[in-house]
């Protein structure tokens, strides 16, 4: 991989990531809220710094996102949903991914392998929800599932050996969940990257509009 595009890049996964790609010889640009202002809750500004990105991409990953967003916590049931909670978890968790599948095909190669991911998570399955709660999360990753199945469609029409995938890096000891470290094995940023990397490696054109998880695993809508 000669050249990566990650956004969220400040984040514990996405910090992670960096470091493995950079040590591989890959270069890597980044984006993120704490370093650039790269702030996908901000529509504008975010399309006009993707639009001045220049060079094509062998890999653009998506790593942004969060589980609590001003202090609203996942709810634990259908009672406890918020309007603006919801609101703001579709704003950072899917329309800001749509932003970048929206400007992101002119930064890939169009004769090459590529690869385009957005970091998903597991409980935006439907037909893996069995225990019901996080709402607006499991919502808001359900929607970004559908927008890189969508993108990746469209995306094949001029990019034959692109790779649009929504990806689900399994439970990261990071900031973004350490409230939540007890209720299920969680794994190092680190060992996340390198999970990743690895599945990123062995997609495959065919592999096109899926979600899988850490280990390669499809993973149902």
């Amino acid at each position: 991989m000669k050249s990566a595009l990650i956004i969220g890049a400040s984040g514990g996964i996405g910090t992670a990531i960096c470091h493995q790609l950079e040590a591989q010889g890959t270069a890597v640009t980044r984006l993120s809220r704490s370093c650039d202002g790269f702030d996908l809750t901000d529509p504008d500004t975010a399309v006009k710094m993707l639009d001045q990105l220049t060079g094509a991409f062998d890999l653009v990953l998506v790593a942004s996102g969060a589980l609590e967003i001003n202090g609203a916590v996942p709810e634990k049931s259908m009672r406890a949903v918020s309007a603006q909670a919801m609101m703001d978890q579709f704003a950072l968790n899917a329309v800001g991914p749509a932003l970048v599948l929206s400007r992101a095909q002119r930064l890939l190669p169009r004769d090459e392998r590529s690869v385009l991911a957005v970091l998903s998570a597991r409980v935006g399955s439907i037909g893996d929800n069995q225990i019901g709660g996080w709402v607006s999360y499991r919502a808001a990753k359900a929607a970004v599932n559908q927008i890189v199945h969508t993108a990746a469609i469209e995306l094949v029409r001029t990019h034959q050996q692109a790779i649009c995938v929504a990806l689900h890096p399994g439970t990261v000891k990071t900031v973004f969940t350490q409230k939540y470290l007890g209720r299920h094995p969680a794994v190092e940023a680190e060992d996340a990257a390198r999970n990743l990397l690895g599945v990123i490696d062995t997609l495959t054109p065919a592999d096109t509009g899926g979600f899988f998880d850490w280990a390669g695993k499809r993973i149902p809508w």
